[in-house]
């Protein structure tokens, strides 16, 4: 009894002493010329509420690396909820937004919209949204194709078609079109770098009226895992549940999208990591996802600021290198169980 109520405290601290970890090297380091002891100095300063006189690390952590580390928690969090709930509603482990299409389709809605003259600052965050849901819907519609409902590498191939297809679609926008690259070229290709704290006001909402959907489906989609017959005799319905998990998953994914541009991986890597810790049950998995999102994120993002100083690399190249390996990590893992 002492095991099984010592390890889920275990989980929890370590879990929670990682994210502390992240957020201290994310606001100590950084490609600029402010050094993470400069940093670390300003940062007790600010704890034993000393003032300091270093008026550039002081401006360099406040109104640079601060909100970036906010904004980035909040992406990482989201999108790993995302990833949790669309392999749960497809119940494919493999299944993740940037995999299957509904980030292109974040990204491309953004791009029609910036290219037809819009401001990306006052479309990007309903359009994201509607984009996502347009992608999440291409995904339903890929997942009763013959074969890839039972097959989840078909699931994936498929997905990895139309993200492809999108990707293409908003590539070949912006090559036409001067003025829409210049004004998202750094922001498709996901990025943290130069976000404010200002940028979440237009968040809220969407991130609000998720979060509400997610506590809504939590518990019939753990229901619905054992299958649909089963979720209608305990008196859920399954068509509602499914379509409130779409419009929980695009409003995260298009908020996401809309900020820090479209990040690949972290919805598949942040569940993947959280079933292994808490198990199958979508309630633990979301819950984990929480802080383990956020882990992966900041990591990245540190990641991003050291591999090419004193430039920067876009946090989505960086998590693609890092998610490309855990895909075909669990590929092979989920052969090997099959053979």
């Amino acid at each position: 009894m002492r095991r099984s109520v010592s390890a889920p405290v275990q989980r929890g601290s370590l879990v929670g002493l990682l994210i502390l970890s992240c957020c201290l090297i994310n606001l100590s380091v950084g490609a600029g010329p402010v050094s993470p002891l400069r940093s670390l100095n300003v940062l007790w300063h600010a704890f034993i509420s000393e003032p300091l006189a270093d008026e550039q690390a002081i401006f360099v952590i406040k109104q640079l690396r601060l909100p970036r580390m906010i904004i980035g928690a909040l992406v990482g969090a989201a999108l790993a909820c995302a990833g949790a709930l669309l392999q749960s509603l497809t119940r494919n482990p493999l299944a993740e937004p940037g995999l299957l299409g509904v980030s292109a389709g974040s990204a491309l809605a953004v791009t029609i919209a910036v290219a037809m003259g819009a401001s990306a600052a006052s479309v990007r965050v309903p359009v994201a949204q509607f984009g996502a849901l347009a992608g999440c819907i291409g995904v339903l519609a890929v997942s009763r194709l013959r074969g890839a409902a039972e097959d989840p590498i078909r699931l994936v191939l498929a997905g990895v078609i139309l993200s492809g297809v999108l990707g293409a679609l908003t590539s070949m926008i912006m090559l036409f079109d001067e003025r829409t690259a210049d004004e998202i070229r750094f922001w498709v290709v996901g990025s943290l770098a130069g976000r404010r704290l200002s940028d979440l006001v237009s968040l809220w909402p969407g991130l609000l009226v998720a979060a509400l959907l997610v506590l809504y489906v939590a518990r019939p989609l753990a229901a619905m895992s054992l299958g649909e017959k089963v979720a209608a005799g305990l008196g859920h319905k399954p068509v509602q549940i499914r379509v409130l998990t779409i419009l929980a998953v695009a409003l995260l994914v298009g908020s996401a999208t809309a900020i820090a541009g479209p990040i690949a991986f972290v919805g598949l890597v942040a569940p993947y990591i959280t079933r292994a810790m808490a198990g199958p049950d979508i309630r633990k998995t979301l819950w984990l996802c929480l802080p383990v999102g956020p882990i992966l994120v900041l990591s990245a993002d540190v990641l991003s600021r050291v591999l090419v100083q004193p430039s920067e690399m876009p946090v989505g190249v960086v998590m693609a290198l890092v998610g490309a390996p855990v895909l075909v990590a669990i590929v092979r893992i989920r052969r090997l169980h099959t053979l």
